[in-house]
């Protein structure tokens, strides 16, 4: 399908194979490229978005079909008989017969005018009496050419429902281009939303582990009397706590890829529906540090909604000067040059005299002597005129100039508006970038500390020092402390994602080239 060829020019450099295979059917390993890169392909709601595009690149087309040069050709023959009213026509019933073709060349050209390459060709009979030329062929080569001088002239003038179609496919591209930094971000969130999700069950793991080496510890210290029967049935419940917990978890993962797959279209597929897909790729830690006025120049260049702003106030901008310009009068120059040629058979009468009716010979012609009379210019012609229009109103002209004059006020506000956004929308992007680096700072620290923490209670109960409640507590601290340095850690990926969106580069960090329709 034209669309999916479409789409496939949207990835060009992700070339990556899967990173590892699995021995498991049901197991599906992508990396995050991986995933962006099915997603450009297959996500249903870019296959709707191209359209947009190619329906603007076919009104260009349209559009451009206006400059085509247009060939018109026209053949005709006609015979007449009626009778006679005068006794000089000489027959009680004068027959006359007419056929004719023609063709011509038109073609429009920027500035706004016209011209016409023409040729008429023709030949008459009839049975009347007192001719000179019968048949009598004729032929005519012309030339006709107007340019407009006010209204409807000059290059932007001839040109106008191109331009307007140009600028209405950058738009197009534009808005396009934002849909699939969109798609990116949203693939971008759920694959790390599912790997969180991933490894906090992980981690819920770990710590039921660890509760069920406790709970197995305490029951042979309860078989030899050392701790009372009451430590194992706390033990057994903060077991079944973290059990339930873990239910909860797997429930989610679920959720999280059936998300990722509706994304990447595979939710329909059931080849691949039925497999988990196991993220590759793992949060990497690296400080990017981007002050606001940095993100705010970019974001001012590439952001498309920006640029899809500017473009439209170029737009309607110019529908006000088309609007303008049909407010003046109409001014046309036209000129014409043409050849004709007349050719046949000539008829020769006693003394010169058609009166007598005496026909004493014949002087024969023929449709190729008009045709070369004709061609070579014989006769020359020309007309050169100045046509002046004034209209007697033009309410709807000016109603149509008011009306392109607060469109293009209009999309100047909203540029203003949309800034004010962007620039809210970068400021809070690259707060949260570095609000994240400190959260990832700081949790990486309260895990290690609990991580102490519970191995020096743990050697404290082991010399009877404090009590099972107290590792159970640290434990569950701990488990809390991965969980939220995990998280921290891909919020702090994520934030990165929105400052690309938010400064529009996310088409750039991922490597991602859009076709360029035109």
């Amino acid at each position: 399908m034209k669309t999916r060829k479409i789409i496939s020019l949207v990835v060009v450099l992700f070339c990556f194979s899967i990173l590892a295979s699995s021995q498991d059917e049901n197991v599906l390993p992508l990396s995050l490229q991986d995933c962006i890169a099915k997603a450009l392909q297959n996500n249903l709601n870019l296959a709707i978005q191209v359209y947009n595009p190619e329906m603007a690149d076919m009104s260009i087309t349209q559009a451009k079909e206006y400059f085509m040069p247009s060939f018109d050709f026209a053949f005709g023959k006609r015979r007449t008989d009626y009778p006679s009213y005068w006794w000089l026509q000489g027959e009680d019933s004068v027959v006359s017969k007419y056929g004719d073709y023609s063709f011509a060349f038109t073609q429009q050209i920027p500035t706004g005018g016209s011209f016409i390459l023409s040729f008429n060709n023709y030949r008459s009979e009839t049975n009347e009496l007192f001719q000179l030329i019968n048949p009598r062929y004729g032929a005519t080569l012309q030339f006709d050419f107007v340019q407009p001088l006010l209204r409807n002239g000059g290059l932007k003038m001839g040109r106008k429902e191109i331009i307007i179609a140009e600028n209405n496919l950058e738009i197009s591209q534009t808005q396009f281009e934002s849909v699939v930094q969109d798609t990116i971000y949203t693939v971008v969130e759920t694959y790390w939303n599912l790997l969180y999700a991933i490894e906090d069950l992980k981690v819920k793991n770990q710590s039921l582990q660890l509760a069920r080496d406790l709970l197995a510890k305490n029951k042979k210290e309860v078989e030899v009397g050392k701790l009372a029967p009451l430590e194992v049935l706390n033990a057994e419940t903060v077991v079944a706590q973290r059990e339930a917990e873990i239910l909860a978890a797997e429930v989610l993962i679920k959720r999280r890829e059936d998300l990722l797959k509706y994304h990447l279209n595979m939710s329909d597929v059931q080849a691949l529906a039925p497999k988990s897909i196991v993220p590759m790729d793992r949060p990497d830690f690296v400080k990017k540090v981007i002050s606001f006025d940095e993100a705010w120049q970019v974001a001012q260049v590439k952001r498309p909604d920006l640029r899809a702003n500017r473009k439209n106030i170029e737009n309607n901008d110019f529908k006000m000067s088309v609007a303008k310009n049909k407010m003046l009068p109409g001014l046309d120059l036209s000129f014409s040059y043409w050849s004709p040629g007349i050719s046949g058979d000539r008829i020769l009468y006693l003394d010169d005299n058609p009166f007598l009716g005496i026909i004493i010979g014949k002087a024969e012609g023929s449709a190729g002597d008009a045709v070369g009379d004709a061609l070579n210019f014989k006769h020359n012609n020309w007309n050169v005129a100045l046509t002046l229009t004034l209209p007697l109103s033009n309410v709807t002209t000016r109603a149509e100039y008011v009306k392109s004059r607060m469109e293009l006020e209009k999309s100047q506000l909203e540029l203003e508006d949309n800034k004010k956004f962007a620039m809210l929308d970068v400021n809070d992007a690259v707060r949260e970038v570095e609000t994240h680096i400190k959260r990832v700072e700081a949790y990486r620290l309260a895990r290690e500390l609990a991580q102490k923490r519970l191995e020096a209670e743990e050697k404290k109960l082991d010399v009877g020092l404090t009590t099972n409640y107290f590792v159970l507590t640290y434990q569950e601290e701990l488990a809390t402390a991965r969980s939220t340095e995990i998280k921290s850690m891909l919020d702090y990926i994520l934030a990165l994602a929105r400052l690309d969106r938010a400064m529009g580069s996310s088409l750039e960090s991922w490597n991602v080239r859009l076709p360029h329709i035109k």
